[in-house]
């Protein structure tokens, strides 16, 4: 009599392979829940010899209550002068939108005439300055260069000198150096170098917590290096410490600034992996989002494996000849 029978090749197969599967989807687990272990060990362990110098390297950061009035370093290790000088974050707070400065061709505009649409970069500098402006505007402007957003289209870029003493010739030859730089020549109308008077200088570095003095000794400001990005309406959102800005904190925060309006599904997935520390001014990783995500890929992937073998093996029976 002849007779067909059932392969069971397809689903012996499938033992192993989904086996397979699920080994590496519990490494991956395995591998995620480890670097969450080892990842605040490793960062407590550092901590202690990276703190006394940390406001130093990164030259924005110097809390008020460091330091003492006497003159003597404080237990933080910071030397009094750099109590005066530094950003207290004030996230949320507008900048007044009708400051009067002079731009770069000597025309009275309000701050707030680059508002409303896109966020603002803001740099606070002197274009005066022997050393750590020129780095800061250098620093970051080939940090927005590294960018795909374009200054003028996602963003704008305002620059304001806090010494009430600067021309608007001493802003047009910043900004011819810095477009230069950028290499973008069509985005000039999204740079605008500010200067004005010491009252509406005191305001605007009030409003967004700058602090800095006058050195009559090297006849010099002294101040902290950073930037301020503001949201279409003109509120703090960020602020980035120091002299070199990575392209991943610029561009995040960019794109929270604008309230997602820009960027891409990408910026988002590192929006959920990475959060904004106000203490660093800058954007480290969320360890637990991070395994959080590690575990949703290996399910996603262990359950399209075993989709796809499931549906290999219901394409249907294949003979095996006659018994």
């Amino acid at each position: 009599m002849r007779m067909r029978r059932r392969d069971f090749a397809p689903r012996v197969a499938m033992a192993p392979a989904a086996l397979l599967a699920l080994a590496v989807a519990a490494a991956g687990l395995g591998a995620a829940a480890a670097a969450a272990r080892s990842l605040p060990a490793a960062a407590s362990s550092t901590a202690p010899q990276s703190q006394p110098s940390q406001p130093f390297m990164q030259y924005g950061l110097a809390p008020a209550q460091q330091g003492t009035a006497s003159g003597q370093a404080a237990p933080g290790g910071m030397p009094s002068p750099f109590q005066r000088l530094g950003f207290d974050q004030k996230v949320g707070q507008r900048v007044p939108a009708d400051l009067a400065f002079r731009d770069e061709t000597g025309r009275t505009v309000r701050i707030g005439d680059y508002f409303g649409k896109r966020p603002v970069v803001l740099s606070l500098v002197y274009y005066g300055c022997p050393m750590l402006c020129p780095l800061t505007l250098s620093g970051l402007t080939r940090s927005l260069k590294s960018l795909s957003f374009d200054a003028g289209r996602e963003f704008e870029v305002v620059v304001v000198s806090f010494d009430p003493r600067e021309t608007p010739g001493m802003a047009a030859a910043a900004k011819l150096r810095a477009l230069h730089d950028y290499g973008r020549p069509e985005t000039a109308e999204g740079w605008h170098f500010l200067t004005g008077g010491a009252e509406p200088i005191r305001r605007l570095t009030q409003a967004v917590g700058f602090r800095y003095f006058y050195d009559a000794q090297v006849k010099q400001f002294a101040h902290a290096a950073g930037i301020v990005l503001l949201t279409p309406q003109g509120a703090a959102s960020r602020y980035l410490y120091g002299i070199d800005f990575p392209v991943r904190n610029v561009r995040l925060g960019l794109v929270e600034a604008a309230d997602n309006r820009i960027g891409s599904p990408v910026d988002q997935v590192l929006l959920y992996c990475f959060h904004y520390d106000p203490v660093q001014g800058r954007y480290s990783a969320a360890t637990l989002n991070i395994v959080r995500l590690c575990a949703i890929l290996c399910v996603v992937g262990l359950g399209t494996m075993i989709a796809l073998l499931l549906r290999r093996e219901h394409q249907g029976p294949n003979p095996l000849g006659t018994a």
